[in-house]
This record gives structure tokens, C-alpha cells and sequence, in this order.
């Protein structure tokens, strides 16, 4: 805008100016270069010299969360600390370097934040990502550098709960299968193909990691009467058995569930954790549900496992590679239940994660640890105050 208005000027001055006006109109041709120039670079949301710069990528194409390129909800919590949110226009890692070398923070948004990136940060504070999972930020890179990473693990968990849920039942009950059946006038075969079916009522759901989401998925499938078992490493027993839950190993977990509830985040250790000899040990009759991330699980594997009847179903929320190409097999299943990637989406969803992004940033750059770290441990290696009251629960469970 302030370009449109130098130019404006510019050619207002050249058409009524004389030669009393030459040194304004070099000034306004000075400043139309400069801005020219600093406008390849940034966006900033405030336009002022502020304490704390944040830089974040524009990206390519509208996204969900930032749809109008704004950052107020954001400054609600960020203005009190004279903070302003700067977004670059850039096109290659090398650029972006450039422009964000002197950042106090970055929002992880439009492009991975890798070790390159990292390593050429002269004095960055913190790295915000605004969801669950960070597998677009390089965890270990920012660990060795000191540099917490914050994600917003809670913000949406009931959404994706409620998700969860949803898929279980419709998974269970046939739901596209008995939808297609009254639709296409065989209204009478629905019930011969449920007759067989036991009921859910004391059937066993396995959770595979049990953090936020998992915990209130338990708490939404009790009421049904299951028994529920888990998998989690990274989360204490006694904290399971608080949602009555028996904590197992993942081998023991697949053999005895009939619904099998993927929560892993994307992490390396986590990658292909569901893999051909995994789904062999589940029961054909089993149903595998996930909401948690695509690259979780060996898609091939899946596949071959429902193409062979190795197991009966399953409800997807995420896939490994997004949006599927129109080839992929699980496209043209009945007994597949697809969404696209939509679990957490909700009216509230955008808003408040755009607004604990900025409490997590505003935290961090005054001083204080923030809410929730995905790598906890480089907390006490920097200069930041624990002010919480409370044990916080991190670390690559706790989504």
C-alpha cells in the first residue's frame, strides 16, 4: 500500500511539479526503491520498530488456520511485550536464511524448519508450530541449539476425540455399507449383514500411545462397555490406569483388541510403527482406526492386510501420503471409511490455536518457560523461569 501511494505521488509531482519539487521527488523515488526492495522480504503485521521480532514463511496457497494473512489473535497476547509478527515472501531456504538470521522467534508455517535454517539463527528464542504434531521443524537441531519448540497438543483434542469416536462406530456398524445398501434399494439386506456381528459392548479397543487425544477417547468409549488396553512408552502405567485402562506392549495390545486406535505422533521412532508383521498379529475380525499421522503406519501393509482379510475394516482420518493419489486401493474399499484429514476442525479450532501460538511466543520471549515444549529437556540449559505450579506432562506422547 505504501508503495501504491509513493508511485501516486511520484507521478502527481512529475505531471504539476517544477523544478522547486526536484529534491521531493528524488526523496519519494528513494523511498519507493527501499520499499521496494524490504517488501520481497516482509509483511510485517505491525509497522514499527518493536523489542521482538517473529518471522514466519507466507505460504503458497491460503491455508485453514491463517486464511486471511492477518496475526491479530495472535498480538493479543504479543502487543503487551512490543512484539510484531513479520512474514516473508520468500522463495528459496537460502532467502529465507537471509531474512530471518535475526529473528527473537519463529512460527513454523509455509516451510520446514530445518537444520540449515537453525544453524544460521543468531539469536532465536523459540520455535512456535501450531498444532500437534512438529515433524516440519528439526527437533534435534533446535535441541542442540538450545532452542525450545512449542506445539498446541490440547487445543483441539476434543474435536479429535469426538473423531475418534465417530469412526469406531461407523467403522463397526457399516456405516457406509448399510448407507449404500438403503440408497441403492436393497433396503432388506442390511440386516442379514450386521446378524452376524457381535455387539461392541465388551469388546476390547487398544490405544496405541496415550496421550491428550487417546485419554479422552477412552473417557468417550467407556460408556459402551469396552475393555481398553494401551501402548505408551513415554506415559506412566499408573497414569492409565487412572482412565481404566491396562497398560500392555504393543505386541500384546494387537493380539487382544478387536479395535486397534492409532495415536502416535510423527516422530522418527514412530515412523512405520504399523507394519506387515503388526497387522498380522491382529484379529481378522479387528478393526484398525487412526486419527493420529499417516506415516505411522506402512500404508502398503495396510493395504495387503485388508486386501488379504488379514483384518476386517478400518477408519482413517490421515494417510501417509495427502491428498492419496485417485490409484490408491483404499479409495475403492467398503469396509474403508475415509476423511480427509479433518479431525480437528472445528469453529473454534483455528481461532484458539492462533491464540496459544502467541501465549506460547509471549511466554518465552519475557522470560518463562512455556505451557507446553516438545523437547522439555533444553528448558534448564537456558535462561528461562519455571513458573508453572504444576507438573507439566511433555514429550513425544503427549499429543
Amino acid at each position: 500500500m505504501l508503495a501504491t501511494a509513493l508511485l501516486a505521488c511520484q507521478g502527481h509531482l512529475q505531471k504539476n511539479a517544477g523544478q522547486g519539487s526536484l529534491n521531493t521527488l528524488i526523496l519519494l523515488h528513494t523511498l519507493l526503491i527501499i520499499q521496494t526492495k524490504k517488501s520481497k522480504y516482509k509483511n510485517s503485521y505491525l509497522r514499527k520498530m518493536s523489542k521482538y521480532k517473529i518471522y514466519t514463511q507466507k505460504p503458497s496457497k491460503v491455508t485453514f488456520d491463517m486464511a486471511d494473512g492477518m496475526f491479530d489473535l495472535e498480538m493479543e497476547a504479543l502487543n503487551s511485550i512490543d512484539a510484531e509478527i513479520i512474514e516473508v515472501d520468500t522463495k528459496s531456504e537460502d532467502e529465507f536464511i537471509d531474512a530471518v538470521r535475526g529473528a527473537d522467534a519463529l512460527i513454523a508455517r509455509g516451510r520446514n524448519i530445518t537444520r540449515k535454517i537453525i544453524e544460521n539463527l543468531d539469536s532465536c528464542k523459540v520455535i512456535a508450530m501450531g498444532g500437534v504434531g512438529t515433524d516440519s521443524i528439526d527437533v534435534r537441531a533446535a535441541t542442540e541449539h538450545n532452542i525450545p519448540v512449542t506445539n498446541v497438543p490440547d487445543t483441539f483434542i476434543e474435536e479429535v476425540a469426538d473423531h475418534a469416536i465417530m469412526l469406531i462406530l461407523a467403522t463397526f456398524r457399516r456405516l457406509l455399507v448399510q448407507d449404500r445398501m438403503s440408497r441403492d434399494g436393497r433396503w432388506e439386506e442390511g440386516r442379514p449383514a450386521l446378524a452376524t456381528m457381535p455387539r461392541l459392548y465388551g469388546l476390547t479397543l487398544g490405544f496405541i500411545s496415550f496421550g491428550h487425544v487417546a485419554r479422552l477417547t477412552s473417557k468417550r468409549a467407556a460408556p459402551f462397555g469396552v475393555r481398553m488396553l494401551a501402548y505408551d512408552p513415554y506415559i506412566e502405567e499408573l497414569k492409565m490406569s487412572e482412565f481404566g485402562v491396562e497398560p500392555v506392549s504393543l505386541k500384546e495390545l494387537l493380539q487382544r483388541s478387536d479395535i486397534v486406535s492409532m495415536h502416535a505422533p510423527s516422530t522418527t521412532e514412530a515412523r512405520h510403527m504399523m507394519t506387515t508383521e503388526h497387522f498380522k498379529l491382529m484379529k481378522k475380525t479387528a478393526l484398525f482406526i487412526n486419527t493420529g499421522r499417516g506415516t505411522t503406519v506402512d500404508e502398503n501393509a495396510l493395504i495387503k492386510a485388508l486386501q488379504n482379510d488379514s483384518i476386517a475394516g478400518a477408519g482413517l482420518d490421515v494417510l501417509e501420503v495427502e491428498p492419496p493419489s485417485p490409484n490408491n486401493p483404499l479409495l475403492t474399499m467398503d469396509n474403508v471409511i475415509i476423511t480427509p484429514h479433518v479431525a480437528s476442525a472445528s469453529l473454534r479450532m483455528g481461532p484458539e490455536t492462533r491464540r496459544r501460538v502467541g501465549q506460547e511466543l509471549a511466554l518465552v520471549l519475557s522470560g518463562r518457560w512455556p505451557r507446553t515444549c516438545v523437547n522439555p529437556h533444553v528448558l534448564p540449559n537456558t535462561k528461562l523461569i519455571r513458573w508453572q505450579p504444576f507438573s507439566m506432562e511433555r514429550g513425544p506422547g503427549a499429543g
